[in-house]
């Protein structure tokens, strides 16, 4: 497949902006929730009760956005990626507006952390349909031999997000006092994003479909349910895309959002302290991302994921011990080799490693049902569970950092069934015996 080089530009351009966009709207409300909803939203007598609330309402969003993956995917493999995308956009800066005008528990009693469940479903159902088509946009349009480095852009969205929503935070925190924070200063980034979720869409409204699409519209292989068709034809792949996803998750969660909560309340951190060390691992991260990504089209995505994997495994503990000497040094370290260094192999090469394993007349669907679901099992319910741990065992943190182990050894075990498909044609479709072939040798 050949594609222009202008074209290649604003295809990732297109795929990083638009997931920065999203990205930066959802860590919003994950940073915030560890330090200002279980006052404003959740609140209760008990300050470890209303934080483990304000956790539960982050990982409800986690559990709707498979059913985001299934409606968007239908969309984007019925109708295009773009226009999905267009329109996961738009819902998810909506969502996330509201929010920063929503009045608090003590305003309207009950009805301010029920309409703020709401808004982070519809958050959650809109990030459902976003990466996927973000990922398929540059994976889709790019050269076979290129795959890896344009399919790290739509990730790179993923800290970029994350760095701005953390700096927002930060520049807030510094200006204003933490009464002035809790009071209002929390919901200027949140208002502010709509100027972001515009430019997004003005980005995005040149783009044609992806190269792939066309394809599938030419051979009229369109499916009429991607969704049934994705468990009938390659249910299997969606199995390894699931626990694949796993250690892509629970350990960023671990490293940018229970940090905050555990960093500040039992490591007496400040939260700029915890905010700002975060944001210098998102730097690093979104610098390596795109290397990562162009070492996994010479070696391959698998071997690039299997040392990122072995990496989490061996740094578990040491994470913690870092931690614990309690000096901003050392937090800072701690973060950057966790979230900086050792994820970003990873987080680089998951993208389109899972692109690769679908066929493209579902392959919205299935990377969408793939990356969804592991971030329901595995990434909102990570700070629950971690939080859930300290207060079990007595604010000991080795179950968390055997927690962390399990998730990269799932992810390990799964990805050693993948089959590299560097620089092999994306867009070959193929007869059901040949198919039924591919799946028994997976």
């Amino acid at each position: 497949m050949s594609t222009s080089k202008n074209v290649m530009t604003k295809v990732w351009i297109a795929s990083l902006v638009g997931s920065s966009i999203e990205w930066f709207d959802y860590f919003l409300y994950g940073t915030v929730a560890g330090l200002v909803f279980n006052q404003v939203f959740f609140v209760t007598d008990d300050p470890t009760v209303g934080l483990l609330a304000s956790y539960a309402s982050l990982a409800l969003a986690f559990f709707i956005r498979p059913f985001g993956g299934i409606i968007f995917g239908y969309i984007g493999d019925k109708i295009g990626r773009k226009r999905t995308l267009v329109l996961t956009l738009s819902i998810m800066g909506i969502a996330t507006v509201l929010m920063g005008l929503l009045p608090t528990y003590q305003a309207i009693g009950i009805a301010a952390p029920i309409i703020l469940i709401v808004l982070r479903l519809v958050q959650g159902l809109g990030i459902g349909g976003e990466w996927g088509g973000a990922v398929l946009l540059a994976v889709e349009y790019s050269p076979k031999e290129r795959r890896g480095f344009y399919g790290a852009f739509p990730q790179m969205g993923v800290t970029i997000g994350m760095f701005l929503g953390s700096g927002a935070l930060s520049f807030i925190t510094s200006i204003v006092s933490p009464e002035s924070f809790v009071a209002w200063g929390w919901r200027i980034p949140f208002i502010l994003s709509a100027l972001l979720v515009i430019f997004g869409l003005w980005i995005r409204k040149g783009l044609d479909e992806t190269p792939s699409f066309k394809k599938v519209q030419e051979s009229g292989e369109i499916p009429k349910l991607p969704f049934i068709e994705i468990f009938k034809t390659q249910w299997k792949e969606v199995i390894i895309a699931v626990s694949g996803k796993v250690v892509e998750t629970a350990p960023f969660y671990i490293f940018s959002t229970f940090i905050v909560s555990y960093g500040t309340n039992n490591l007496g951190f400040k939260s700029s302290q915890v905010l700002i060390s975060i944001m210098i691992a998102t730097i690093i991260t979104t610098i390596l991302m795109p290397y990562m990504g162009s070492l996994s089209d010479k070696i391959g995505r698998k071997k690039v994921y299997i040392t990122g994997t072995i990496g989490m495994i061996l740094y578990a503990f040491p994470y913690f011990w870092l931690l614990e000497q309690r000096t901003f040094a050392t937090l800072l370290i701690a973060t950057v080799l966790g979230l900086g260094i050792i994820w970003a192999p990873i987080t680089s090469v998951l993208g389109t490693m899972f692109s690769e394993i679908f066929d493209a007349k579902v392959r919205y669907t299935g990377v969408s049902l793939g990356y969804q679901i592991g971030a329901a099992l595995a990434g909102g319910t990570a700070p629950l569970i971690a939080t859930w741990l300290l207060v079990e065992f007595n604010n000991s943190y080795v179950p968390v950092a055997l927690y962390i182990i399990l998730t990269a050894v799932i992810s390990f075990i799964a990805v050693l069934t993948v089959k590299d498909k560097n620089n092999q044609e994306l867009d070959e479709f193929k007869g059901k015996e040949v198919k039924k072939k591919e799946l028994q040798s997976v």
